[in-house]
């Protein structure tokens, strides 16, 4: 056999045996690349769902999956005025994955008024951003014959022979100093019934099993509006936008009371500040968004961005002023 076909045919042995290796490589090349797992990101909630602060949670939840580009999910710990909550968010891992909502109550009242609460903001919780400030109110039950708080109080004396209920969220709570100081003011008898949270009160208000609660706005705006219930004073300097036909305690005689709670968000101690940023830098877009914020302003809520510096200056500030309100009511730490 001439010597160039046995060239030829080496030639194209090897090509042939080149061809089935990159065809034996080709898959490997051209294999989809898994996806990453979407993170998840849990939004602590230390009261029952169905109540205000869940459905903020929820609603801002909804709009930060978004934002972070991660599953976000809503977790309800009730019980103990966020108590539960809070000490879920002291032990969990501080990667950014871990938050807490929550208002006034859980960071700068329980504190206070608890001598051992399982968590001490200050050393175990950093600020990661505010979104909001609210008040209080006080509503009576629909059934009751008490337009007014004007007519709450003659009720109460003429009806109740000067005694009655009120209900609140939480024990030792904002609400609950409040009835303290409406007994006070008006020579009233009145005992502060705790719940574990806004939702199972408001269905004894519902129910006329209690004749008045003490809640925030945003718990309370909805079923006023329904007729459920009738709101019939709030905190605060001013009315309040949602609800112009209400007076204010401070009008009403009641000082003392002008200064709003807020809401906001907090993570682990440790959390890298790379974390914190993300997060509140998301929490800006979504309440900026006009869906978000016609809702939240809804519901009772006067929107507006606290970054971290901000938010950390107001809680600690509210938290002095009622440190002080509480020294001076006699409260004795539990």
């Amino acid at each position: 056999m001439p010597p160039y076909r046995l060239a030829r045919r080496s030639v194209t042995a090897r090509l042939r045996r080149l061809a089935c290796a990159a065809l034996a490589l080709l898959p490997l090349s051209i294999a989809p690349v898994a996806a990453e797992p979407q993170r998840t990101v849990r939004i602590l909630v230390g009261f029952p769902a169905g109540g205000g602060t869940d459905a903020i949670a929820r609603v801002l939840a909804d709009k930060l999956r978004g934002e972070l580009h991660a599953n976000v999910i809503v977790d309800n710990k009730p019980g103990a005025g966020g108590q539960i909550a809070a000490q879920a968010l002291k032990s969990a891992a501080p990667d950014g994955t871990t938050f807490l909502i929550s208002h006034d109550h859980t960071i700068s009242i329980v504190p206070q008024v608890l001598k051992n609460p399982g968590f001490d903001p200050a050393r175990d919780f950093v600020h990661v951003a505010g979104f909001a400030t609210f008040v209080n109110a006080l509503a009576v039950s629909a059934p009751l014959p008490a337009r007014s708080f004007t007519d709450y109080v003659s009720w109460v004396k003429t009806q109740q022979g000067g005694k009655s209920a009120i209900g609140v969220p939480a024990p030792a709570s904002v609400p609950e100093f409040l009835v303290k100081v409406i007994g006070e003011r008006h020579a009233l008898d009145l005992v502060a019934a705790p719940y574990r949270g806004s939702a199972p009160m408001l269905n004894d208000l519902f129910g006329n099993q209690i004749p008045a609660a003490i809640a925030s706005v945003p718990e309370l705006i909805e079923h006023h509006k329904a007729g459920k219930l009738r709101v019939v004073a709030v905190i605060g300097a001013a009315r309040q936008p949602a609800l112009p036909e209400v007076p204010t305690f401070r009008e009403l005689g009641l000082a003392g009371f002008e200064d709003l709670p807020y809401y906001a968000f907090f993570a682990p101690a440790g959390t890298p500040q790379t974390e914190i940023d993300r997060f509140a830098n998301a929490l800006s877009r979504v309440i900026a968004q006009p869906e978000v914020r016609d809702k939240l302003t809804g519901w009772g809520l006067a929107v507006q961005f606290m970054p971290q510096p901000q938010i950390a200056q107001r809680e600690r500030a509210y938290t002095a002023a009622w440190a002080q309100i509480i020294k001076r009511s006699g409260f004795v730490p539990q």
